[in-house]
Parts: C-alpha cells; sequence; structure tokens
C-alpha cells in the first residue's frame, strides 16, 4: 500500500524522494552522450567567435535572415520526411543542427556581453516546461490535450501579467501565421463563428468587396479589400484544422513542380515559353495535369 513511483531529476532526488533502506533508483540509460556533445558544440561556438573574422563581425540583427533562412530550410526538411527513405532523416538532422546552431551563436553573443549564457537559456526553457505542465509535475490533472493547452494559457497569462488575449503574439511572423493566430486569441474569448459554415460565407462577401473596389480603380481600397479576402480564407482553414501557411506552401509547390514539367514539355517540342502564348500553354499544363 506504501509503493509509490516517482519520476524525478537528478537535481531534484533529494528533495522529492523521501529515501529508506528499501528504496530503489532505476537510472535509464541514455542513446548517447548529450551533455558531453553540447559542451563540445558550446566550445566550437565560442571558438568561432573569438578567432572568425565573419562570426566576430556578426550582430544579433545581422544574425536574423540566417536564423529565417535555417528555419524555413528546416521547415523543408519536416515536409520532406519519408519513414522510408533515410536520406531525409540525414537531411533534417542537418537543418535541426544548423537552427541549433544560430540558437548557441545568439546565446555566445550575449555571454561575450555579460547578460546571459547557454545554461540560462537550457535554465529558463526547462523551468518555464515545469511550470506549464502541472499535469506531469504537479497535483493538476488533465485528462486531454484542450485542458493542457487551457492550462498553460492561463499560466502563460499570470506569468506575463498580460490584459489583452493579443498579448505575445508575435507581429514578425508570416502573414498567414500571424492572422492565424491572432484569430485562434479571439476565438478563445468566444468571437467566433460556432462553425465552418458561419466563416465560408465570408469569402463570397469579401470577393464582391474586392471586385466592386477593382472597378472602382482605389489601390489602396483594392489593397484593403484583398487583405479582408485573405483574412477570410485564413478564418476558413482555422475552422477547417488546416494550417494556412502550410496549406499554401504546399499549393505553390505543387504549382511549381508542374510548371516545371510545362517547362520540360516545351523543351521537349521545340515550344518556346515566351512567345506560345496563353492557349498553348495551357494545353501543356492540362496535359501535365492528366499525367499526375
Amino acid at each position: 500500500a506504501d509503493e509509490a513511483v516517482v519520476h524525478t531529476t537528478w537535481a531534484d532526488l533529494d528533495r522529492t524522494v523521501e529515501a529508506d533502506h528499501l528504496t530503489c533508483i532505476y537510472i535509464p540509460s541514455l542513446g548517447a552522450p548529450v551533455g558531453a556533445e553540447l559542451v563540445r558544440f558550446h566550445q566550437l561556438a565560442r571558438t568561432l567567435r573569438e578567432q572568425c573574422p565573419w562570426d566576430q563581425e556578426q550582430t544579433h540583427a545581422t544574425l536574423v535572415r540566417y536564423l529565417l533562412e535555417e528555419t524555413y530550410e528546416l521547415v523543408d526538411a519536416l515536409q520532406a520526411l519519408d519513414p522510408d527513405d533515410p536520406a531525409t532523416d540525414e537531411h533534417l538532422l542537418e537543418e535541426l543542427g544548423d537552427v541549433l546552431y544560430q540558437i548557441e551563436f545568439h546565446a555566445t553573443i550575449a555571454e561575450q556581453e555579460g547578460r546571459f549564457t547557454m545554461a540560462d537559456v537550457a535554465r529558463n526553457v526547462h523551468d518555464k516546461l515545469v511550470r506549464r505542465h502541472p499535469h506531469v509535475f504537479g497535483d493538476v490533472t488533465a485528462d486531454d490535450s484542450e485542458t493542457v493547452k487551457a492550462n498553460w494559457d492561463a499560466i502563460k497569462r499570470e506569468e506575463k501579467g498580460r490584459t489583452s488575449v493579443f498579448d505575445g503574439v508575435a507581429a514578425a511572423q508570416p502573414s498567414l501565421s500571424y492572422a492565424e493566430a491572432v484569430q485562434r486569441k479571439a476565438a478563445k474569448v468566444g468571437f467566433d463563428w460556432p462553425d465552418v459554415h458561419g466563416a465560408l460565407p465570408k469569402i463570397a462577401e469579401e470577393a464582391g468587396e474586392l471586385l466592386a473596389a477593382s472597378e472602382a480603380g482605389d489601390p489602396a481600397h483594392v489593397a484593403d479589400e484583398l487583405g479582408d479576402l485573405l483574412f477570410a480564407v485564413v478564418n476558413v482553414a482555422r475552422h477547417l484544422h488546416v494550417e494556412p501557411e502550410t496549406a499554401l506552401r504546399a499549393a505553390t509547390g505543387k504549382f511549381r513542380t508542374r510548371f516545371e514539367a510545362v517547362e520540360a514539355l516545351a523543351r521537349a517540342r521545340g515550344l518556346d515559353l515566351h512567345t506560345a502564348g496563353l492557349d498553348a500553354l495551357d494545353a501543356l499544363w492540362d496535359e501535365v495535369k492528366r499525367r499526375g
């Protein structure tokens, strides 16, 4: 009746376990020496910062473009994952490392400036995750993911002292993701259509307003109405549980692949795309679509 299983960390062992002569400790083996590799990686980042002229010139601001580039390359690697193709794992491994290096680079700059270190970064995110998972590390009950997310948001609001539902929504993220995040936050307080059937008609409504603005010839009004139409499309995507950024990226990739096939077909038939005309291009496009 007194038997208990306690999951804890090595650092908290003496505070969470009341040991006696019957206590057993099970320490699972790690698949790889994570700590040693991270220390080696950290030392490399410091060496590069101290000895490489390019690394020495970088600042938090100049590195932003590289963080974005590496993040998008990571997204591509994730979307290309194929369980039957080990090469896609190697690609993901490489891109994860590139993003990790960007994080390490920023932490190294901060360390040199005496503000914080990579250890502070790791400790901060560790402690935050523990606080926001009271159903794992505390006595809170959460039987489903919706409860987990609700608890997370409540804890986050309390930690940050936020007053607006939009506090913390990053405005610098891609526009489709930004729109989806804003809509999702508003929906959490009840400002939302009950289902997709309320959101869908807004697309036709906004398309009509865009057409009217276009016919009126006011560029600013056209841009405004086009934004409203895009916002309505994102709202439909959210109700259908589709990530709009991912969906548009996939559609763009599909278009690119098909048009590259059109280019190849045109070359094989001696056609110049620049002079072939729309009818000929449409015919090639339809042929490519039929081929799948």
